[in-house]
């Protein structure tokens, strides 16, 4: 069967996609595909659940604007789907000089980028959350937290709604171009469409090798390896609890999370993954491992970020110096609190230089948008995102 749309990949973004072709274009007939049994499976799935404020990202950048925009959408979804989020604000903690001025300046880029922030001095900090100490925070009341895998959930009764196909279990294995449509292959079937847009995540350079497109970056997975607080412990924070970020550094480093079901996870730290999809501890893919190994640019952000990936990789084997990243502002917890959690992966793309890339990487052609990195905050931004994809599948301006 022709279609007028394919969309590969089940995460939200994805999803995102499809139903806002299905939205702007009424009647047109998509199909999604997804390799796995559910929607969600993979980054969706195993992220924190928060729902961004965008105070990180440069003032005017695509990412400060999704980011503010994706979180009052993602909201919005939510209100009108039944789907339960509580905005329940964030702190960024500083607990020394260098990250009181990092915090002054995330303040400075704040107000820049119009994002409600309140800063609190050390007993004002403690009157909030008497659990935490810090000289200084940031108060950002407008971050919220959610399951993102309940609303992967609504969307995909929404595509169904319009009149789009989920196919679940469904690998492709094979992309074809030619000028009046793209042959998408799997086990024993294929389907036609006349645009395809590929959000594969953790996969997608390798689908973009599979159709042919010449790129110049991998994916390398980062494992980010979370704890999760006892059951008693959950009132330790009422807030979500990060630390004030090091520029130099391209994660925003271990913070108590509050979850949508009570709970509290601790993490994630940044290890190098040894599979793209391989969730449990000692989880080794070797064709995965051979991808990024045999790639220059993994070598070169190895090297470059070598005193950090040193610093995780010995946090990740040694539990008491994870805890003393979280003792700096949560000096309560105690090893005992970190229970074992679900490991996330985030699909990082390299560039050949062994630059990480953060922004967002498309590679297209006259029926193909491959979606090659979608950077954190994807999750929030999912709808916005989609709606920057259908129109660049459409050369809209």
């Amino acid at each position: 069967m022709k279609y007028d749309y394919c969309v590969i990949g089940g995460g939200i973004v994805g999803l995102a996609t499809a139903m806002r072709l299905l939205e702007d274009r009424p009647g047109s007939s998509l199909v999604l595909l997804e390799k796995e049994a559910a929607l969600g499976r993979h980054q969706t799935g195993h992220n924190s659940g928060v729902i961004h404020a965008g105070i990180y990202y440069p003032p005017g950048s695509l990412k400060a604007e999704l980011c503010r925009e994706g979180a009052a959408a993602t909201k919005a979804f939510c209100a009108e789907n039944g789907i339960r989020f509580e905005t329940c604000g964030k702190l960024l903690v500083a607990t020394s000089d260098l990250e009181m001025q990092r915090m002054d300046a995330l303040y400075e880029r704040s107000k820049q980028n119009t994002i409600e922030v309140h800063r609190l001095g050390a007993d004002e900090l403690k009157d909030r959350e008497p659990n935490i100490r810090g000289r200084g925070a940031l108060f950002v009341p407008s971050t919220g937290i959610v399951s993102y895998a309940e609303v992967c959930e609504a969307m995909g009764r929404r595509i169904a709604a319009l009149g789009g196909e989920i196919r679940l279990s469904t690998r492709v294995t094979g992309l074809r171009e030619a000028p009046d449509a793209v042959t998408i292959g799997s086990d024993g079937e294929s389907w036609q469409a006349r645009k395809l847009v590929v959000c594969g995540g953790l996969q997608s350079d390798r689908l973009a090798l599979l159709a042919g497109l010449s790129i110049t970056h991998r994916i390398v997975p980062f494992r980010g390896e979370y704890y999760r607080l006892p059951a008693d412990r959950n009132d330790i924070v009422r807030h979500l609890i990060y630390p004030v970020p090091d520029p130099a550094l391209p994660f925003l480093g271990v913070h108590l999370t509050r979850m949508i079901d009570g709970s509290v996870t601790v993490g994630p730290n940044a290890v190098i993954g040894f599979a793209r999809e391989g969730y449990p501890r000692l989880s080794v893919n070797l064709s995965d491992m051979a991808d990024y190994a045999l790639f220059p640019g993994f070598w070169k952000t190895v090297f470059a970020n070598r005193k950090s990936a040193v610093t995780e990789l010995r946090n990740s084997l040694w539990k008491p110096g994870y805890l003393a990243q979280c003792r700096k502002y949560c000096p309560g917890l105690k090893l005992a609190d970190l229970l074992p959690h679900e490991a996330g992966i985030r699909a990082q793309a390299v560039g050949r230089d062994g630059t990480l890339i953060h922004d967002f990487l498309f590679v297209e052609t006259e029926r193909m948008l491959h979606v090659c990195n979608a950077p954190s905050p994807a999750a929030t931004s999912a709808i916005p995102i989609a709606r920057m994809i259908a129109r660049r599948l459409m050369r809209e301006p």
